[in-house]
């Protein structure tokens, strides 16, 4: 963050590694809450929608998965500008309020059962809010990172940024794991999957507490001496991100989805398909961290080229060997390494951008960019890989879907401008 010195000219002093944590602590607990409604969709589906439609359930409750992706753009608009005006720390610590509000809303929502067609409006409801408080997430915190990393960390320190994230996958998929292999299918569908989502809420005070103690790394006169041109971002740099994050995001949505693939697709036991959940995190918090650390010293774009190459030839070889041996080997094979390739293609293409984007506009910027792309990408994913599946009948369905947005996404690395410092000398 910037100080200013006695003669009135800033001087710039980065926060160490550990400082920032309160920034991934509670970035993971926001995306943990988010998430989860994936990985139990299926109870979730038997709670709000007609028993006796069990397959519409799931789609109707993939379907409200992804409406709360709708208002992610409304939230990355309102929280992300407010980060730019009033500072990052105060839009962070909104966004967390909201998300807590909302996931305590969620896990005590009764049944359909119960009050009838009251609890789908009010499952959407909440969803939408979760969306709203998500939305304005990213961005006060991808900028807060940027600008408290030194300049040849920056990889590294936004690394946390999908760590984070991931994180709260494995967590989600332990949490998963535990209860489907504890509890009876009964007591899942009834109350287990309201317990993960509790679980999440019960450290909201904490997070709030750990990010209000932070410092601030945007300075009033950052904002009031921008002038019109500091506020100008690049047309061609916001397709490329879009097009960039929009790829990566329908393939971490669907290895999410693998979860449900599982059960739904392979007929898997349900804590097998958690347990691929908790490959799918642990894999891609060790991706993040490394594939940041590489982006430092050997660049961004020969990393996500390298990553998303690789990638694009994988996908549909993973999809065939987990279709025919439908086993958890499989499973966790092919989830691991398409992880691990997601990992280093789509960290260095998120810090490409935050730093490309100019400091008096980032935090709205990336806000807007980063729920659009997410909105339009994710919120249609796991529908469209579950509607695909069964038109067609065919398995691979989704390996092609995602490979196609994959080669959209890569041909976007290939054409942004590499943002790392040149290093010149090793450390």
């Amino acid at each position: 963050m910037d100080t200013e010195t006695a003669d009135g000219q800033a001087t710039a002093q980065y926060l160490p590694l550990r400082k920032v944590a309160a920034v991934g602590i509670g970035n993971a607990l926001e995306f943990y809450d988010f998430l989860t409604f994936s990985f139990f969709s299926i109870q979730i589906g038997h709670n709000f929608f007609p028993a006796s439609q069990t397959s519409h359930g799931l789609l109707f409750t993939l379907a409200t998965f992804g409406v709360g992706f709708l208002t992610r753009p409304l939230g990355g608009f309102l929280i992300g500008r407010y980060g730019d005006r009033a500072g990052r720390k105060p839009a962070m610590m909104l966004s967390f309020s909201l998300m807590g509000f909302a996931i305590l809303g969620l896990a005590l929502t009764p049944s359909y059962a119960r009050i009838g067609v009251a609890a789908p409006i009010l499952l959407l409801a909440f969803r939408l809010l979760q969306g709203l408080a998500l939305g304005g997430e990213v961005g006060p915190s991808t900028a807060f990172l940027v600008e408290a990393a030194p300049p040849l960390r920056r990889g590294l320190y936004v690394a946390l940024q999908f760590a984070t994230q991931d994180s709260a996958i494995l967590v989600a998929g332990i949490v998963g794991f535990v209860l489907s292999s504890l509890l009876p299918p009964a007591a899942l569908d009834a109350w287990g999957w309201r317990l993960a989502l509790l679980l999440g809420t019960a450290v909201v005070p904490l997070g709030l507490y750990m990010r209000n103690s932070l410092p601030e790394t945007l300075a009033h006169a950052d904002s009031a001496a921008a002038t019109p041109m500091d506020r100008q971002v690049s047309p061609l740099l916001v397709i490329l991100a879009l097009l960039m994050l929009g790829a990566g995001t329908i393939a971490n949505y669907a290895l999410i989805y693998l979860t449900t693939y599982a059960q739904d697709s392979l007929r898997l036991a349900t804590n097998v398909a958690f347990a691929a959940t908790i490959v799918n995190g642990a894999f891609a918090v060790f991706g993040d961290i490394t594939s940041g650390m590489l982006s430092d010293r050997v660049g961004r774009k020969p990393l996500m080229l390298s990553a998303m190459t690789l990638l694009i030839l994988l996908v549909v070889p993973s999809f065939i060997a987990m279709e025919h041996f439908r086993s958890a080997v499989a499973l966790y094979a092919a989830t691991a390494l398409l992880t691990l390739l997601l990992s280093g293609a789509i960290g260095p293409a998120l810090v490409t951008i935050t730093e490309t984007l100019p400091k008096a506009v980032r935090s709205g910027a990336l806000s807007v960019i980063y729920a659009v792309a997410i909105a339009v990408a994710g919120g249609s994913t796991q529908f469209m890989i579950k509607w695909l599946t069964d038109a067609t009948g065919n398995p691979l369905a989704p390996a092609w879907y995602v490979t196609a947005a994959l080669v959209v996404g890569g041909v976007a690395m290939l054409i942004v401008a590499e943002s790392a410092p040149v290093r010149t000398a090793p450390r």
